[in-house]
């Protein structure tokens, strides 16, 4: 039976092990290769983007204190992997992310100088776009919506996370790191979009649920809770009941030593060692011995 040679079929099956590595390396190179401007503008979407969805999950477990302590974190983690879904289909820069870009420093793609300036760019740019956002959303009001609960609820999150001890800190970065890369390699096995949604839902939801840390999430939610903070006047914390004081720790000091920093070092460990130098040794590094020579 004659074949058709213009009819050419498309695989629809997943990437194997292999080919998502060498995948992986093509895409940190050609990441790291951008010129400046197109960098600065990913990453800030990157930052932005991720700050939506955190202003998402900040919405939906606000008065959840009703239901299962572990369904309210699940519905919340499940409506932060918008975030991660945004910044992977539109092609955004995200700093926890851009960490696998040790593989390619690695396979002696890219130098040194080459990879810290990236990370550095893309940190700066994720920085802009969340505080950007936490402008916008100051400005609309939405905080307030809810008699409030939404602006109480960004603080109580917020404090929760500068109480830390740095030690611990860390670790929560490099178990949120370790959930989101891995999320950002299982779709180099995609083909489509839909692919890509399905297979970062839950490993993005788990890392939220589990109150894992993310520097960019950080970025924006405590900023919005020292901007409430220091602008709310006092009639609204009489009205709620709430001595101000509890908050005394809600600073711009606490939150780039006791939360900024360790998490960041967090997430480099879980990104770029934990899954990117891993995922390096299995798949992509050469293992040849004398005997193959």
């Amino acid at each position: 039976m004659e074949t058709n040679p213009d009819f050419q079929t498309t695989s629809i099956d997943a990437f194997d092990p292999y080919e998502m590595a060498r995948k992986a390396e093509k895409m940190m190179v050609a990441k790291v290769q951008k010129p400046f401007s197109k960098v600065f503008i990913a990453s800030t979407y990157g930052g932005f983007f991720i700050g939506l969805a955190f202003i998402f999950f900040t919405l939906v477990t606000t008065g959840s204190s009703t239901m299962p302590y572990g369904m309210a974190k699940l519905v919340g983690g499940l409506c932060f992997s918008m975030g991660l879904i945004l910044v992977i289909v539109c092609g955004a820069d995200l700093f926890t992310s851009t960490t696998l870009t040790f593989i390619a420093k690695e396979s002696n793609k890219i130098t040194w100088f080459q990879l810290f300036r990236n990370w550095g760019f893309v940190y700066f740019g994720n920085f802009i776009g969340a505080l950007f956002l936490v402008f916008l959303v100051y400005m609309s009001g939405h905080p307030w919506d809810a008699d409030g609960q939404i602006a109480l609820n960004y603080m109580n999150i917020v404090d929760h996370k500068l109480h830390h001890t740095f030690i611990e800190a860390i670790a929560l970065g490099i178990m949120c790191n370790v959930m989101v890369s891995l999320g950002v390699w299982l779709c180099f096995s995609c083909r489509t979009s839909a692919d890509k949604v399905l297979v970062l839902l839950f490993p993005i939801a788990m890392f939220v649920a589990c109150g894992f840390e993310h520097c960019v999430a950080n970025m924006y939610e405590i900023p919005m809770g020292i901007l409430i903070k220091s602008t709310t006047d006092s009639e609204f914390w009489v009205s709620h009941g709430i001595n101000i004081a509890k908050y005394a720790d809600l600073t711009w000091g606490n939150f780039f030593l006791h939360n900024l920093i360790p998490v960041t070092i967090g997430n480099i460990i879980g990104g770029a060692l934990l899954i990117g130098w891993g995922n390096w040794l299995l798949f992509l590094r050469s293992y040849t011995t004398k005997a193959d020579k």
